[in-house]
């Protein structure tokens, strides 16, 4: 793969980047088994096709992702790439969730352990992986203002927030970016969350672009999920929810077929479409998957084509909500 993916910047004080980034989670948790060495080889591919932005969290893997990211960042310009890092979720070694902490005492021990394990001086993004509902958002952010002053982060980014919190928050220090669920089957930022965040120049990094992939033209409706891949536990994976999304995805394959590309690709196509301030996430673990996504790249939405997707993807037709009911209720975006 060449170094052909263009270059933007995450909202209007936020880092320069490549305008498409790689999440690394399922390379460690949630998604079932990976293979460790395809992940590295998959990072390796990202960086050498010009994707610099990699976004992980101190919990996926309790560590492991982190520690992945390093050994795979081996070697390469580390001012080159930009870390993204979201923390605040508790796990016990089981790999339960145990709830959120994001005061500053808990904000800088995190932060501490990542430098550890990432083995920098800096990230690039640090962000809380929720709202922790026990600590004012500006108590969160105004920890991580010092970090930025002491030199150990870079810029501030949050993630999942509502259109308030964002300005609280952006009143506090300036906010690079806002991490968030953003695809034809999750639009619910659109309406109060994007225009809030336009207003305060905080650019958006969209994961689940695929839809944790049900938008990948590659999931089937009697696919066997692991037991330690949360999309057993998903609402839009159940039964006739499952049949109805497929049902539309389908829908996009047409229009994907007659442009040449993959319903993958149309779907990231459409992300990258919202806005020189959407960065999209791509989740690939694989190298071929990778290059699937990076080929969204050449996929130019015509005024017709967005209309066309719109009519077979309609706004609020996904069935099933994008997480479980215990999940939605940590979502302040959501509420």
């Amino acid at each position: 793969m060449t170094s052909t993916t263009p270059r933007t910047r995450l909202g209007a004080t936020g880092p320069e980047t490549s305008a498409l980034g790689l999440g690394l989670m399922g390379m460690s948790d949630l998604y079932g088994p990976a293979d460790e060495a395809e992940s590295i080889a998959t990072v390796h591919a990202a960086l050498d096709a010009g994707v610099t932005l990699m976004d992980t969290g101190d919990f996926y893997g309790m560590g492991h992702n982190e520690l992945l990211l390093h050994e795979a960042l081996r070697g390469r310009d580390r001012e080159s790439v930009q870390i993204s890092v979201k923390f605040g979720a508790q796990r016990g070694p089981d790999g339960s969730w145990l709830g959120y902490a994001a005061d500053p005492a808990a904000t800088k021990t995190a932060l501490a352990y990542t430098l550890r394990r990432l083995r920098t001086d800096h990230v690039d993004v640090y962000r809380p992986a929720r709202l922790d509902p026990a600590v004012p958002i500006e108590e969160t952010v105004g920890a991580i203002a010092e970090l930025v002053k002491a030199g150990y982060v870079r810029h501030i980014g949050l993630s999942e927030v509502g259109a308030e919190n964002l300005r609280r928050a952006a009143a506090v220090h300036p906010i690079s970016d806002l991490q968030i669920e953003y695809s034809l089957l999750s639009r619910g930022i659109e309406p109060e969350i994007l225009p809030a965040a336009r207003e305060l120049g905080i650019g958006v990094t969209a994961y689940g672009v695929l839809s944790r992939g049900l938008l990948s033209g590659h999931w089937r409706g009697d696919r066997a999920v692991a037991a330690t891949d949360f999309r057993g536990f998903s609402p839009r994976f159940q039964g006739e929810n499952l049949t109805h999304n497929l049902g539309l995805v389908e829908q996009l394959r047409a229009i994907a077929e007659a442009k040449g590309a993959t319903v993958a690709q149309v779907a990231i196509a459409w992300v990258a479409s919202r806005g020189a301030d959407v960065v999209p996430l791509i989740g690939a673990r694989r190298r071929d998957r990778l290059a699937e996504a990076l080929g969204a790249r050449q996929v130019e939405l015509t005024e017709a084509d967005l209309a066309a997707i719109e009519a077979a993807v309609p706004a609020g037709s996904a069935a099933g909500d994008r997480y479980a009911a215990a999940q939605m209720a940590h979502l302040d975006s959501e509420h």
